[in-house]
Formats: C-alpha cells, sequence, structure tokens
C-alpha cells in the first residue's frame, strides 16, 4: 500500500469515527428528550369507590387520609341527570375547637364557644372529628351518585369554622337540606344509639324551618337505623344548638352513635359501618325529598 493508499485509508477512518460519534450524540439527544417528556406526565391513582380503602389505624396519628373517591362509569352515568337537589354536609367539629364566643343565634345575647373540640373513642381513641369527616366523604359520594349537588362545608382537619359559619355556607348555598354529621358521647359507657336533632316549633331565630326539618330529622334517622341496625333514639328537638340557629335552611343533626360506648366507637371506627351510615343517611335524604 503506497502513501496516498494509507493518507486516504486514515481519512476514511477519521471519517468513520466522526460519524460514529454523531450517531452517539443524536442517539442520547432523542433518549435524553423521550426521557424527560416521561418525567413530565402526571400520573393518577384512580379510587373508584372509597369503600374499597381498608380500615386505617389513628391510634398513633390524628390525621386520616384524604379520600377524593372518584367516580366510575356508572356513577358518571347517574350524574348525567341531576336532580336539582343541593344538599350541604357539615362535617362536625374540627382538629382544634375554637373557643372564642359567639352569640347562639343572630342578635341573642347568649354566647356559646364557636366550635367545640368533640368527643374521642373510648375504645379506638380516634377523635370525633376525623370519623365525621370519614362518614362524610362517603355521604357526598354516595348522594352525588344518585344525582345531588354537594357541598362540602370542611373537606380537611385544619380549619376553623365556626357553627355560624358553617350554617352561612348553607344558607348562601340556599341548601335543600342541610346534614350536620356528628358522634354522640355520654358519661354512661353503656349508652347507644342514634338520633337527629332539629329545631322546635318555637324557636324565635329559625322555627318557619321546624316543619322541614322535623320531617328531614325523622327520614334520616329512620333511613340510618334502617341501614345500619342501629338503635333508633328518634328526634330530639332543642333551640340550644348554633349550627341550627343561624340556619335559614331545613338543617338536621345526625348524631350517628356513642364515641363513649365502646362497641359503637369499634363500628363508627370501621370502614364498612361508615359505608352504610352514609348510605342509610342517603335513603332518608331520599325519602325527605320523596
Amino acid at each position: 500500500m503506497n502513501i496516498e493508499e494509507r493518507k486516504l485509508r486514515r481519512r476514511r477512518e477519521k471519517a468513520s469515527r466522526r460519524f460514529s460519534v454523531l450517531i452517539a450524540l443524536v442517539i442520547g439527544f432523542v433518549f435524553g428528550v423521550a426521557f424527560t417528556i416521561l418525567l413530565s406526565q402526571k400520573y393518577t391513582i384512580v379510587i373508584s369507590d372509597p369503600s374499597e380503602i381498608k380500615t386505617v389505624d389513628y391510634k398513633a396519628r390524628d390525621i386520616s387520609p384524604t379520600i377524593t373517591p372518584t367516580p366510575n362509569p356508572k356513577t358518571d352515568a347517574k350524574n348525567s341527570a341531576q336532580n336539582g337537589r343541593t344538599v350541604v354536609i357539615d362535617a362536625g367539629h374540627q382538629k382544634k375547637g375554637n373557643f372564642g364566643k359567639e352569640p347562639i343565634a343572630p342578635g341573642a345575647s347568649k354566647t356559646k364557644a364557636k366550635v367545640a373540640s368533640g368527643t374521642t373513642g373510648v375504645s379506638t381513641k380516634i377523635p370525633e372529628y376525623i370519623v365525621t369527616l370519614d362518614v362524610s366523604k362517603l355521604l357526598e359520594y354516595e348522594l352525588e351518585s344518585r344525582g345531588y349537588d354537594v357541598i362540602m362545608v370542611r373537606e380537611t382537619h385544619d380549619v376553623d369554622i365556626s357553627n355560624s359559619q358553617r350554617a352561612e355556607v348553607a344558607n348562601k348555598a340556599k341548601a335543600d337540606a342541610f346534614i350536620r354529621i356528628h358522634c354522640n358521647g355520654s358519661e354512661s359507657s353503656s349508652a347507644k344509639g342514634a338520633l337527629t336533632m332539629c329545631q322546635t316549633a318555637k324557636n324565635p331565630y329559625c322555627g318557619e324551618f321546624y316543619t322541614q326539618s322535623r320531617n328531614l330529622s325523622d327520614c334520616v334517622i329512620d333511613g340510618l337505623c334502617a341501614e345500619t341496625g342501629a338503635k333508633n333514639l328518634g328526634v330530639s328537638e332543642t333551640d340550644t344548638m348554633s349550627g341550627i340557629n343561624w340556619c335559614k335552611v331545613p338543617v338536621t343533626i345526625v348524631e350517628m352513635g356513642f364515641m363513649s360506648n365502646p362497641e359503637e366507637d369499634e363500628l363508627l371506627c370501621n370502614k364498612e359501618y361508615q359505608k352504610k351510615l352514609a348510605q342509610g343517611i342517603a335513603n332518608g335524604i331520599d325519602n325527605y325529598f320523596k
């Protein structure tokens, strides 16, 4: 091989190496862009039914997991035919009570704490505010699947919303029903059962809504107890509740059971039982509007 042929061969080898490097750079660039796009995508884990979530042990924590139910195709079909009713759900209490005072009703001289801290399970040690939000979210899902427009007063624990402010949410929404979800407590561990509460016919602040509130309360407690098998303690009428007195819409307080009773406490914190509570309350709301 002469000198010219060797030079030509070296030039070809250099060109081949440059071409290989160029190809490698192009391939690297393409893979880099593809990987960047892949990382930028958002992935969503969908829970079609919140009742499928297993019971979580909250004893070592005070914040429950956030459940954001995503309706499945069947639910979407139901939601496509809204029934024109608006239900406001108030998950009772909050992480920290606010013991500042507010009038128990518009223009009233008597005052009460803006929002109490609630009770705690005697067996589970789970605070009431966690149970009420868990059931409220299940109720929201159940009602929306039946065509209701649902407004939640709170969706997290770390809020500061007084009882009068909670009522105002329902008033501004012109709610067809205001459902306030609570758990009961007693000095007697044997006390058990569920009840609802509403104003009396002579309530000076919202007596005009007595008939509707009483009917709503009757329907809800009957539906809840029929679904869960809980002892039916009926309807308690009172004019001492700020969350009722400030209302200008039909309202009921649902006391789902006694967290001071070990057996009921365990039930109230059980996801399957919570699902029954939500279904029973929803059945009662359906019956109210019939």
